[in-house]
């Protein structure tokens, strides 16, 4: 029998994933930006974000990275944006249709493999089967997450006494969707107030989703469908425009307020 690959021993495969693992645990549990949610609009933000030299932490509840963006809606993979977003796809290099103009439509899963492939190249690094559990607040400013492996949820409480750990950051972005994780944590202390979305209507949403971008309490932004509920927004449904430029705009407000907590981008 030909021998085909190299001498490698089970122990030493184990120690690599373990060390490596170890290795953005020791480095990002003081991260610049923490996205909670790896979607598209906590794709973009972070792919932006880590462009610009700012070190950054996407942590995800689900094993795969990528939300809704790998279907367009029903069950079918097609996925659509409205101008201006196609450029977005341009960058990207995702080929896409021309339906109408400003009507444009792809596959799902090759606009969503290339953010993310984007957002890896970028050096964003993440936590996946990490689920949000709370936000550490000092002096009023949210100061990162708390989080605990997803599994656990899922387990009686009587055998999952399991401690969650803290994960510091400068800024939080809220991307995790229509469960706007942090922001209802804050509403449920009356920090905030959150509204929860409002019907379909497409032509308003979108520009709202993104006009309505911005933090919502110091330390703590919210970046796509986390803004609809929020805000008491429209719903927008199977159209990704908005949320790619609402990461977008969240990672520029992100890096505004680094700036004035004195961040300096690595040289």
């Amino acid at each position: 029998m030909t021998k085909i690959f190299a001498d490698v021993s089970e122990k030493e495969i184990s120690q690599t994933i373990a060390n490596m693992f170890n290795e953005t645990m020791n480095e990002y549990t003081d991260s610049d930006v923490i996205i909670i949610g790896a979607g598209p609009a906590g794709l973009s933000a972070g792919m932006n974000l880590s462009k610009n030299g700012v070190r950054t932490l996407i942590v995800e509840q689900n094993n795969y990275i990528g939300g809704g963006y790998w279907v367009g809606g029903y069950m079918m993979n097609p996925v659509t944006v409205r101008a201006p977003a196609q450029k977005i796809w341009d960058e990207l290099g995702v080929p896409y249709r021309t339906i109408r103009d400003g009507l444009y439509a792809t596959w799902g899963p090759h606009a969503c493999s290339k953010l993310i492939a984007a957002t890896c190249d970028a050096g964003v690094r993440f936590l996946q089967l990490t689920k949000f559990d709370d936000l550490v607040l000092k002096n009023n400013r949210v100061a990162g997450v708390v989080v605990n492996w997803m599994p656990v949820s899922a387990l009686p409480r009587n055998i999952t006494c399991v401690d969650p750990i803290a994960l510091e950051s400068k800024i939080v972005i809220d991307a995790s969707g229509h469960d706007s994780v942090a922001v209802k944590r804050l509403m449920d202390r009356g920090y905030v107030k959150w509204k929860g979305m409002e019907p379909m209507w497409v032509d308003t949403s979108e520009d709202d989703v993104v006009n309505f971008t911005d933090e919502v309490f110091p330390g703590l932004i919210a970046a796509g469908m986390s803004v609809t509920e929020t805000h008491g927004l429209p719903r927008m449904g199977p159209t990704f425009g908005s949320m790619l430029l609402s990461g977008k705009k969240a990672s520029e407000i992100a890096m505004g307020k680094l700036k004035e907590l004195g961040w300096i981008r690595p040289k």
